[in-house]
């Protein structure tokens, strides 16, 4: 029987989106206010879910302080308000964009987990928005 465990956790952070191979007119077609030079920010909601066999020895999937540890040191120590374009190496040459963002925490916290597991993440961007990534 498998079960999904889930951390929620938060982190502000800004950015621009933009291509740097496009025009400024392409730019601002494509990603309108989003692609203000001055950048803009977000208050981004993170869902990490991992799924697995209960372990009969705990009764956990994963142990939910492990968890929040590893989401705390891993992502939002490295993402917390910070400038993505400029203050992370993951976002240099790539555009934060909340698809790329929800793939690049998929990919730092994947190595972390058990091969069991499965890996989940749901990235809300706003309210309203969000992106579901699972590998």
């Amino acid at each position: 029987m498998k079960v999904t465990v889930s951390r929620k956790a938060h982190f502000n952070a800004a950015h621009r989106l933009f291509n740097p191979a496009w025009s400024a007119d392409k730019n601002e077609e494509v990603f309108g206010k989003c692609n203000n030079p001055e950048f803009h920010g977000h208050n981004y909601e993170l869902i990490v879910s991992v799924k697995g066999e209960i372990d009969s020895r705990t009764g956990y999937v994963m142990d939910m302080k492990v968890l929040k540890d590893l989401i705390k040191d891993t992502i939002e120590d490295r993402f917390d308000h910070k400038n993505l374009n400029t203050q992370t190496e993951e976002f240099k040459s790539l555009n934060p964009t909340a698809e790329n963002i929800a793939v690049v925490i998929f990919d730092l916290l994947r190595p972390h987990l058990n091969e069991t597991l499965d890996l989940k993440i749901t990235l809300y961007e706003t309210p309203r928005n969000y992106v579901e990534y699972e590998g």
